[in-house]
């Protein structure tokens, strides 16, 4: 998904390159911004994913944990 949306912005961007008008730097600018704000999306999300991920983990050894307990005490 990463890689299609910055091939379509590098395209965008490079038809754009070729002339100087003000409305084509401004698009330019626009897609520049789109592409950041992905990447800052895309970066949130995956440390969304690396703690939900952490968590469960932390979470499976507090019951691995428990179980041990519970199986030493019988």
């Amino acid at each position: 998904m990463k890689k299609v949306l910055f091939l379509a912005v590098a395209a965008a961007s490079f038809s754009l390159a070729s002339c100087d008008s003000k409305k084509e730097e401004a698009a330019d600018k626009q897609a520049d911004a789109v592409e950041a704000s992905k990447d800052a999306t895309a970066a949130k999300m995956e440390a969304s994913a690396d703690s939900t991920k952490k968590a469960g983990e932390h979470a499976a050894d507090a019951i691995k944990s428990n179980a041990d307990t519970t199986k030493k005490k019988m």
